[in-house]
């Protein structure tokens, strides 16, 4: 198939300032490629995601997504879904009910709401929870480089994106002064979080560690802090609605909103479009 013109935009989400966040490649229309293509558009882009939008196949969902990482396929991420989202409606797309999206990836149909100008998506049901096992802690404290004694918990968050671990460190400056192991971290898809202390602006500060993906740690990441969501606010841990920053390591600054009520936690984030034209595929 000779390539076409498709609809590109490239977004920054979880900011309202531009390249503070974590970018995203979006191909507005990904009908006609195959995974092949994808993959190596994903590559060629080198951003942590690039997604594809399809037509839906679930009967309640506004459109369809793929999201590619340099190194794979991913079933569901969070940033690519606020992102995506914002695309859709960007290029004219029209929800079936308004004020409320439904996207559908392969781990099924993921709701979104429009908070004014800030979408957020309903976090997905953790799929593996609880403490990890001994030789899973053991690797957290080899990549991460820090005693057995620092980490106040080592848990499962797990939501059918990557499989996550999230380490709890006691405070925000210390999950800032990791400095990760990334070879020692094979096979690990590892979150940090700490607490910032009271009347600070943010609650908490994430890292997110993906080296398997071609990501070793990435900006700010949806799908780790909808995780962590579900357990600090489950454990107590946290209030029913809080902001964690992200990325400050790498230069960026992203906010992540969480706000829990009805059963469900929103996990939102603002997007800035970057950059729109067409991509020869």
């Amino acid at each position: 198939m000779s390539p076409r013109s498709r609809p590109f935009a490239q977004v920054d989400v979880f900011t309202a300032v531009p390249l503070k966040g974590n970018a995203l490649a979006v191909v507005v229309d990904g009908t006609g490629l195959d995974e092949t293509q994808m993959q190596a558009f994903a590559c060629w882009t080198n951003l942590s995601e690039t997604t594809f939008l399809l037509p839906p196949t679930l009967p309640e969902a506004d459109y369809r997504v793929r999201i590619f990482t340099p190194g794979g396929e991913l079933p569901f991420a969070g940033h690519p879904t606020l992102g995506s989202a914002h695309v859709w409606l960007r290029h004219g797309g029209v929800p079936k009910t308004p004020g409320r999206i439904v996207q559908e990836s392969a781990i099924g149909a993921v709701p979104l709401r429009q908070d004014g100008e800030r979408l957020a998506f309903a976090a997905p049901a953790l799929v593996r929870s609880g403490p990890v096992p001994a030789e899973v802690r053991e690797q957290v404290v080899r990549c991460l480089r820090v005693a057995d004694t620092q980490l106040l918990d080592v848990v499962w968050v797990d939501n059918g994106g990557p499989p996550w671990v999230a380490a709890r460190l006691e405070t925000a400056e210390a999950v800032l002064a990791i400095q990760p192991d990334f070879l020692a971290m094979q096979g690990l898809d590892l979150g940090v979080v700490g607490a910032y202390p009271p009347g600070h602006e943010l609650q908490f500060e994430v890292r997110g560690f993906v080296p398997g993906l071609s990501v070793p740690e990435d900006p700010v990441t949806g799908s780790l802090n909808a995780g962590l969501a579900l357990w600090l606010i489950g454990s107590g841990l946290a209030g029913p609605s809080y902001t964690a920053g992200q990325g400050r390591a790498l230069g960026r600054d992203g906010r992540i909103h969480v706000h829990s009520e009805g059963g469900t936690c929103w996990i939102g984030g603002d997007v800035v479009p970057l950059i729109e034209g067409q991509v020869l595929l």
